[in-house]
């Protein structure tokens, strides 16, 4: 019987804690909820927990499409992830004019300030404890594995690689997200895929302690992706050079040439030189 792809985390009920210094902070969810305080993004991830545990239960039972949409709907009641701050500005050299801008005046905002003021509208930014945004963090990222769980079950390899970057982006260190991606891309075949499954594979093997199963299998992986890759490599680029010279031909043949008029050889000082010739 298939398992349920991860135990829930411990989540905060409604009532464990307050808001913080009695304030009630602004919040915006994946979907289309909205949350007015601390205590309402408690009970919301309450219901993500009970949809998780739904979809765990579908999932036990190989319902692998209604599992999808519990996880789901147990994401729309989080809020969404928080972008990273922008880069700050380099500093502006100093007039030269021997003016300089007056300073702002007590109780009005700079310019600078005022700008990241307007940039969290009503309802775009969270604003919670660090352990309760954490606690948010967490449940995402639980989710968006589970997600992939049911689209690898479903054969959708590349949906399940999105789900699992998802998860990663709320938690880099999610080993089983990490390891789920790695075998989806290994099943996808690509040079591309494989070169990220060599990635995720060595990231694990530096990540868990060595006595871990999943470091004896990653380190198997990384064996076996080896030839896979310089595989893959070496078709892609046949194909691409194929169909340049489809191309080429395609332009070549107007002036009675093809691109087997032209040949590159060693130029003997590492590099290649191009010769043509005419039969």
């Amino acid at each position: 019987m298939p398992q349920p792809p991860q135990e829930p985390p411990t989540i905060p009920r409604s009532g464990d804690s307050g808001p913080m210094s009695g304030q009630e902070t602004t919040a915006i969810t994946e979907g289309d909820g909205s949350f007015d305080s601390t205590k309402d993004l408690q009970a919301q991830l309450g219901e993500a927990e009970e949809l998780k545990q739904e979809g765990n239960d579908l999932f036990r039972r190989s319902k692998w499409n209604e599992a999808l949409q519990s996880y789901r709907s147990g994401l729309a009641r989080l809020p969404r992830r928080r972008d990273p701050p922008p880069p700050s500005p380099s500093p502006q050299p100093p007039a030269t004019d021997g003016e300089s801008d007056p300073p702002p005046v007590e109780g009005e905002a700079s310019d600078a300030s005022a700008d990241a003021e307007s940039h969290c509208e009503p309802n775009d930014c969270v604003n919670v404890d660090s352990s309760l945004e954490r606690e948010c963090a967490k449940a995402r990222s639980v989710l968006h594995a589970n997600i992939a769980a049911c689209h690898v079950k479903l054969g959708e390899n590349e949906d399940a690689v999105k789900a699992c970057t998802e998860a990663l982006q709320d938690d880099p260190s999610y080993a089983r997200a990490l390891q789920r991606r790695a075998q989806c891309n290994e099943k996808i075949g690509s040079w591309s895929a494989l070169s990220s499954a060599k990635e995720d594979y060595t990231t694990l093997v530096t990540l868990l302690p060595s006595s871990s199963d999943q470091v004896s299998e990653a380190k198997r992986s990384l064996r076996l992706l080896e030839p896979r890759i310089e595989e893959a490599q070496k078709r892609e680029m046949g194909e691409m050079v194929d169909k340049l010279k489809g191309l080429g031909n395609s332009i070549l043949g107007r002036f009675g040439l093809s691109t087997d008029n032209f040949k590159f050889e060693p130029n003997g000082q590492g590099g290649y030189s191009l010769n043509f010739s005419q039969e």
